[in-house]
């Protein structure tokens, strides 16, 4: 089972930026964790970081017929994009779309999620962890029938 990891927008500068609101792990961090999950878990993770939103859908565009799920951490286009929103749609590929913080706690324009419609589940405001629920997720569905 190989799972798509796709953070977008800003999410290079974890570790550095609002660390009271994002944690003080980088985004290296959280993608050996989810990689170490997945290894355990008998799946493989192809991870892929982007500030550019054309980068990220060629990205998931690319990989989606190898791949059997996707979790998308799609920062600020989570709010903006329908581009993206619908490659995900588009691929066909099971999504769940993560937040380490509580975007629903925020400002008023976080609070509008475009992407999700399309995707399995949100989660949101868990930090890190969020990421490894995503996984989990993912791969406890394929395992009970079919793809994730």
């Amino acid at each position: 089972m190989r799972i798509l990891l796709v953070n977008g927008p800003n999410l290079n500068t974890l570790g550095r930026r609002e660390p009271a609101i994002y944690g003080a792990d980088t985004l290296a961090d959280v993608v050996g964790r989810v990689e170490r999950r997945a290894n355990e878990m008998g799946a493989s993770v192809l991870a892929f970081q982007s500030n550019h939103e054309g980068a990220i859908i060629d990205f998931i565009q690319e990989n989606q017929d190898a791949a059997d799920g996707l979790i998308i951490n799609p920062g600020s286009l989570g709010h903006t994009s329908i581009g993206l929103r619908d490659c995900i749609a588009g691929s066909l590929l099971p999504a769940v779309e993560v937040h380490i913080s509580n975007v629903h706690a925020r400002e008023p324009f976080r609070q509008r999620l475009v992407i999700s419609p399309v995707t399995r589940g949100v989660i949101t405001g868990l930090g890190w962890r969020g990421y490894l629920y995503a996984l989990e997720s993912l791969v406890a569905a394929a395992q009970e029938g079919g793809k994730a």
